[in-house]
C-alpha cells in the first residue's frame, strides 16, 4: 500500500521532485505484486493509473482508493497484518503523528475507511487501542521483534504502560515470543524518535543489516557506535550471534534550511522477487546495494533515487506497507 502525496501539505514545495520517485516505487511494486494506492482525488487516481500502465505496470495489479490523508507515510498509518489460525487479520493501531508532532486524524482513519468500503474484502480488520507505528518495529517472522526504547518508550506514545506490560502486549497482539530492545541508535533529522527501520533490519538466515557510521564528527556518531555494539550482543532464538552486515555511511545530505537529513540505507523495502534500496546520488549507493545483495542473494537489488523523499525525513520503507499472501485488494465502494 502507498498513500500518494496531495496537492496541499508538506510535499507541496517538492511535488515536482518527489512525484517521479513515487511513480518509480509504484511501478516496481506493481510489476511484481498487487498495489493499493490511496489517492487524494479521482482525477489523480485516473491520471496515475494511465501513467503506470503506460510505463509497464499490469493494469490488473493496480487498485486505487480515494481517501483523505494528512501525509504519505503508509508504514506508520497502515495496518499491520498477522495470521490468526492461518487467516490474515489486519491490526489497526492508533497513529498520533509520531508522538503528537503533526496532524494525524485523517491518516489514523484510513485503515478503517478502507475496510468499511470493502477494500480488504473478507479479511478481518481489528482496531487496537495502542499507539504503534509500523516503522518502529521489525519482525523476523519467527517470533522475534526488534525495536528501540527511545521510540516505544517515548512518553507521547503509551505513557501509561510500563515497559514489561508494553512488551507483553506487543507479543500477544503480534504473535511474538520475545522483544529485543535497542537502547541506542539515532539519526540527525529523524522526527520519529528513533524508528528501527532507519537503523537495523532483519534479513534471512539470522542476519541483521544496519546503518553504520564512519563520520566521527557526526552528532549521533556515539549513538550509532553504541548501537553497533548492542547488535553484536544480541542473540537469535537459537542463542547464536546474529550475522551483522554494516551498510555504508552516505555523505551528509542537507535540507534547504541547512538541517542535516536522516539519509539511511537501512530503509530498504523487500517485495516479491526484489529489494528496493534507497539511493542518494552518493558514492556509497553502489556499496549499499552490494551489501544488501549479500543479504538477499535470491532477489534482484533495485536502487531507487530517494534524495527527494529524505527531504521529509523518511525513505522507501517508510512510504509503504506490505501485506502477506491471502489479503486481497478490491476496488472500494463509493465513500
Amino acid at each position: 500500500m502507498l498513500t500518494w502525496p496531495r496537492d496541499q501539505g508538506d510535499w507541496v514545495p517538492l511535488l515536482a521532485e518527489v512525484t517521479p520517485v513515487f511513480q518509480r516505487l509504484a511501478l516496481e511494486i506493481a510489476r511484481r505484486e498487487t498495489l493499493l494506492v490511496n489517492c487524494p482525488s479521482t482525477v489523480r487516481a485516473e491520471e496515475l493509473r494511465a501513467t503506470l500502465v503506460a510505463a509497464g505496470a499490469p493494469a490488473q495489479n493496480l487498485v486505487f482508493a480515494v481517501v483523505a490523508s494528512d501525509d504519505t507515510w503508509a508504514r506508520d498509518h497502515g495496518p499491520i497484518t498477522v495470521l490468526d489460525s492461518g487467516r490474515p487479520k489486519l491490526l489497526d493501531f492508533q497513529f498520533n503523528g509520531w508522538g503528537n508532532k503533526y496532524p494525524a486524524a485523517a491518516d489514523n482513519a484510513i485503515t478503517m475507511e478502507l475496510a468499511q468500503r470493502g477494500v480488504f474484502a473478507s479479511a478481518v480488520v481489528e482496531s487496537v487501542d495502542l499507539v504503534l507505528e509500523g516503522g518502529s518495529i521489525e519482525s523476523d517472522g519467527a517470533g522475534t521483534l526488534l525495536t528501540t526504547a527511545c521510540c516505544l518508550r517515548n512518553p507521547q506514545r503509551n505513557p501509561e504502560l510500563p515497559r514489561q506490560q508494553l512488551e507483553q502486549r506487543l507479543c500477544s497482539l503480534l504473535g511474538a515470543e520475545r522483544v529485543l530492545w535497542l537502547e541506542h541508535g539515532a539519526l540527525e533529522g529523524d522526527d520519529t524518535d528513533g524508528h528501527v527501520d532507519m537503523l537495523a533490519r532483519f534479513c534471512p538466515e539470522d542476519t541483521i543489516a544496519y546503518q553504520s557510521c564512519s563520520e566521527p564528527g557526526y552528532g549521533a556518531y556515539r549513538e550509532l557506535k553504541a548501537m553497533e555494539t548492542e547488535l553484536t550482543q544480541l542473540r537469535s532464538a537459537g542463542e547464536k550471534p546474529y550475522q551483522l552486515v554494516p551498510l555504508p555511511w552516505p555523505q551528509a545530505k542537507y535540507a534547504p534550511d541547512g538541517r542535516r537529513l536522516p539519509a539511511s540505507y537501512a530503509n530498504f523495502l523487500v517485495i516479491n522477487g526484489a529489494v528496493l534500496v534507497p539511493a542518494y546520488d552518493d558514492p556509497a549507493d553502489a556499496r549499499a546495494a552490494q551489501q544488501l545483495q549479500r543479504c538477499f542473494p535470491q532477489r534482484d537489488i533495485i536502487s531507487i533515487p530517494a534524495g527527494a523523499v529524505i527531504q521529509q525525513y523518511g525513505s522507501l520503507h517508510c512510504l509503504s506497507m506490505q501485506f502477506p499472501q491471502g489479503v486481497e485488494f478490491h476496488t472500494p465502494t463509493a465513500g
